[in-house]
């Protein structure tokens, strides 16, 4: 997989309703997939942000102290996982230690919130290895985005827990990125999403332009992630099963355009686009024709899916592989308009 070598340089409803009397730190809310949705507390000065690596190995020392340094800046204190420095093969250590460190700081009374290091490739290995009954009766705030959709995906069908697609913690934080986490996760507001209006010297935008696929307006929980991870855990007991009144947001990197309509031509034969109420597409960061006699374009590709759905549709949004990368709940519901290129939350993801 393409993206792997960019990135190195059933729940069921019994399970959360058994929960619910020794959840105190959750909100419970009615979900249309037949589970509660577990809404964790808001992020606050002072709280402890636990550092977990549950994908690919870092080799330098310099990316954990700007980790460090950047959630410092934050207002929040730091703890590194036991194994955060570990290296097995490509790994963050072993499938067993990196699951035991993830488990470790769901347990952890100390820690309110858990960011992934980096992704990479390695998460859906330790899928089987979680203990989802923790995760459920410690409920945090959980971020990271590209292989941590294994993750997303995961504790979204086990549990209910509302996790965030957001950038890493070795991502570039900066001025786009950082205030839409805040807004989301320390002041606990219900974000628009729009892409910035940034003409420069030119005369229209020309950056970052959103492309309608189909027009109008849909409602919906907001769910996906990184398109290659989520196809990779179809069929799995980790992939979601209800996505009826669902709005798919999708990215990816480094995947070359065949790759991505096998991809989309998999979540249509698995019957996940014939479901959902809407859908969204970020970036697909040096996603290019592969070589041999011609190609479709990734705009013919995505077309091909998603316009016979008709269902509001639009593509371009700032999610994904990029440092501008917007903080995305799974698990709450949203309205997006397919011909302005919008996305509304319509409550807040923490409490």
């Amino acid at each position: 997989m393409q993206r792997r070598n960019f990135l190195m340089n059933i729940g069921t409803g019994s399970l959360a309703l058994s929960l619910t009397s020794i959840l105190p730190a959750a909100s419970l809310l009615p979900d249309k997939s037949g589970f509660q949705k577990i809404i964790p507390a808001r992020l606050k000065q002072g709280d402890t942000i636990g550092i977990v690596s549950p994908s690919s190995a870092i080799f330098e020392t310099e990316p954990y102290e700007i980790a460090v340094e950047t959630f410092e800046a934050m207002g929040l204190k730091v703890k590194l996982g036991e194994f955060v420095n570990n290296r097995y093969g490509h790994l963050a250590g072993t499938d067993e230690e990196r699951a035991g460190e993830l488990n470790a700081m769901f347990k952890d009374p100390g820690v309110q919130a858990i960011i992934a290091l980096r992704g990479g490739s390695g998460a859906a290995r330790i899928l089987d290895k979680l203990d989802y009954k923790v995760i459920a009766a410690n409920p945090k705030i959980f971020i990271g985005y590209s292989d941590i959709t294994a993750l997303h995906m995961a504790i979204y069908s086990k549990t209910g827990l509302v996790t965030f697609h957001a950038p890493l913690a070795v991502s570039t934080w900066n001025s786009f990125n950082y205030p839409i986490f805040r807004k989301i996760l320390f002041d606990a507001e219900a974000v628009l999403f729009q892409n910035p209006v940034d003409k420069g010297s030119a005369l229209t935008v020309t950056r970052n332009r959103i492309r309608t696929i189909h027009p109008g307006i849909a409602s919906g929980e907001l769910l996906g992630g990184n398109l290659s991870v989520l196809t990779g855990i179809m069929g799995s007991p980790y992939f979601p099963l209800q996505w009826e009144n669902k709005i798919l947001y999708l990215e990816d990197v480094g995947e070359q355009i065949y790759a991505v309509d096998r991809m989309m031509s998999q979540l249509q034969l698995g019957g996940v686009l014939g479901k959902i109420s809407g859908f969204v597409f970020g970036k697909c960061t040096d996603c290019k024709p592969g070589s041999g006699y011609g190609s479709l374009t990734l705009e013919e590709v995505i077309d091909h899916y998603i316009k016979p759905l008709n269902i509001p549709a639009y593509s371009g949004a700032m999610i994904g592989h990029i440092d501008d990368n917007s903080t995305i709940p799974n698990g709450i519901e949203a309205r997006i308009d397919g011909t302005k290129g919008t996305m509304q939350m319509l409550s807040p993801a923490v409490k």
